[in-house]
C-alpha cells in the first residue's frame, strides 16, 4: 500500500476546538439578537413597554445565538473529522445555521430552502477568502510585494 506524503508544517492541519468556538459565537450571536430584538421592540407598536424587548421579540435572541453556535460547532466539527480547511466546512456550517432558521418558520421546506441558501452563502465566502482571512504573515509579504521599498541611502567611505 502506498503511503500518504507527510504534510508539511504550513500544509498541517490545526484541529478546532469545536465547543469553545460554539459557545463563543453563540454568545456573539446573541448578543447581536439582543440588538436586534431591542430594535423590533423599539419600533413596534405595543403596550408592555421596555418588557417587551424579552416578551414579544425575545424568542430573536435565542434564534440568533443557537444559529451561531449551530454554524460553529458544525464548521468545527467537520473540519475536525475531515483534518481539512476549506469552503466544504462552511457549506455544512451554514446549513446547520439556515435549517436552525428554517425550524423557526415550522416548515420543512423553508428550513431545507434555508440550508441551501445560507449554505451556499457561506460556502461562497469561505471560498473567496473573505471570511477566513489572512495570517498576518501573509498580509506583510503582500504589502511588500504592493508597496516599494525605501532604498537605503548608500554610504561611501572616506579615502
Amino acid at each position: 500500500m502506498s503511503e500518504l506524503p507527510p504534510q508539511t508544517s504550513e500544509d498541517a492541519f490545526e484541529s478546532k476546538p469545536a465547543l469553545r468556538n460554539a459557545a463563543t459565537i453563540g454568545f456573539q450571536a446573541g448578543i447581536v439578537g439582543a440588538f436586534v430584538s431591542a430594535v423590533q421592540n423599539a419600533l413596534g407598536s405595543h403596550s408592555r413597554g421596555a418588557a417587551g424587548f424579552l416578551t414579544r421579540s425575545g424568542g430573536t435572541i435565542g434564534t440568533f445565538a443557537a444559529m451561531g453556535a449551530a454554524f460553529a460547532f458544525t464548521e468545527a466539527a467537520i473540519a475536525n473529522q475531515r483534518e481539512t480547511n476549506d469552503a466544504l466546512n462552511g457549506i455544512a456550517g451554514g446549513c446547520a445555521a439556515g435549517f436552525l432558521a428554517g425550524l423557526r418558520t415550522r416548515s420543512i421546506p423553508v428550513a431545507l430552502g434555508s440550508c441551501a441558501v445560507i449554505g451556499a452563502a457561506m460556502g461562497t465566502f469561505d471560498y473567496a477568502g473573505e471570511i477566513a482571512g489572512r495570517s498576518k504573515e501573509e498580509k506583510e509579504e503582500k504589502r511588500k510585494k504592493f508597496f516599494k521599498s525605501v532604498p537605503q541611502p548608500v554610504h561611501h567611505a572616506s579615502e
